[in-house]
């Protein structure tokens, strides 16, 4: 593996991928890959299900390809073995396990500084979405009941008394999704929803009338505690319910210590400041995927996100076009 590259990829979810099989596609003969995980698309295989469905059109967005990967709908399992074909390409140098401090841009190159060395190149895309670590609640998890206290809905089981906690579209998501096979309450401090898009807006004002699940606003939850088993939660106006699996969908960290020590300028959510070609404040160095976004984008979003930097980095149409 060489030190020097025509361009380094940092962030190995579907963006990031994208990224580097249009690198090679463009005619860019050497290309690093890296991403901290120990394999390609990290969210896939944590938090999908075996089995489940990944829609091209995720959440009603319909998004038409615009660049030489194709995408198209499947399941976890395909997904996954279609973009494994994708990075055998003989161009793409991968480096998995090791995540990356910072980018420095020297002159004309930039410096990707990682445990396992520096690399160089002239352009770098980063596609390492917007969550890190999930957000968790001030206040003490009960070790006993940690198997019920979750931070996805993947450990559900069916005919459960659910409640989901947070304001955001995951939260609402959840809530949405999980409603159909249990009885679930969303719980939101604030009294009305502000961080949302339009689409979860309109399905879980629905969802609500409809009382295929309750929502709470404008109530925050004071502790939580052990009752047998099951979850009592105590909120501030001092009543309490008990329920068989709490799911706290808070958000998460965007990496925004990366980002500062890579002097990229931030927005007031902490993402960096782009143009229209996807170009962060320091030229040259462009971001891909959900930290485009406010809220989540779509895996065909940041496919597409490829295809437009590599079409800005070569000056070239490139492919299809």
């Amino acid at each position: 593996m060489g030190k020097h590259y025509d361009l380094i990829v940092v962030g190995g979810g579907p963006g990031g991928i994208a990224s580097a099989v249009e690198a090679s596609i463009f005619g860019l003969q050497k290309i690093l890959f890296i991403e901290k995980g120990d394999n390609h698309s990290q969210t896939i295989r944590q938090y999908y299900k075996d089995a489940k469905r990944v829609d091209k059109d995720w959440q009603g967005q319909t998004v038409d390809m615009e660049g030489n990967v194709e995408f198209f709908d499947g399941t976890k399992e395909s997904t996954l073995e279609y973009f494994e074909l994708l990075l055998d390409d003989e161009k793409i140098d991968t480096l998995f396990e090791c995540e990356v401090d910072r980018v420095i841009k020297e002159e004309d190159l930039f410096s990707v500084v990682t445990p396992k060395g520096d690399f160089t190149a002239p352009n770098v895309i980063v596609s390492i979405g917007r969550m890190g670590k999930p957000n968790k609640p001030s206040y003490k998890i009960p070790a006993s009941i940690k198997k019920v206290v979750n931070f996805n809905p993947y450990e559900c089981r069916g005919n459960e008394k659910i409640l989901v906690v947070g304001g955001g579209d995951s939260a609402v998501e959840y809530a949405c999704q999980l409603s159909t096979i249990n009885n679930v309450t969303l719980s939101y401090r604030r009294e009305s929803f502000a961080r949302i898009n339009d689409i979860n807006r309109e399905m879980v004002e629905r969802y609500d009338q409809e009382e295929r699940l309750r929502v709470r606003y404008g109530i925050d939850i004071d502790s939580i505690e052990n009752a047998e088993g099951k979850v009592k939660v105590n909120y501030n106006n001092g009543f309490h319910t008990i329920y068989d699996r709490v799911i706290y969908a808070l958000g998460g960290t965007t990496p925004v210590d990366f980002f500062r020590k890579s002097n990229m300028v931030l927005d007031e959510h902490d993402l960096p400041v782009i143009n229209e070609k996807y170009e962060t404040s320091v030229k040259g160095l462009y971001t891909a995927g959900d930290i485009v976004y406010k809220s989540g984008g779509s895996i065909a979003m940041a496919i597409n996100h490829a295809y437009h930097i590599l079409k800005d980095i070569t000056g070239e149409d490139g492919g299809m076009g």
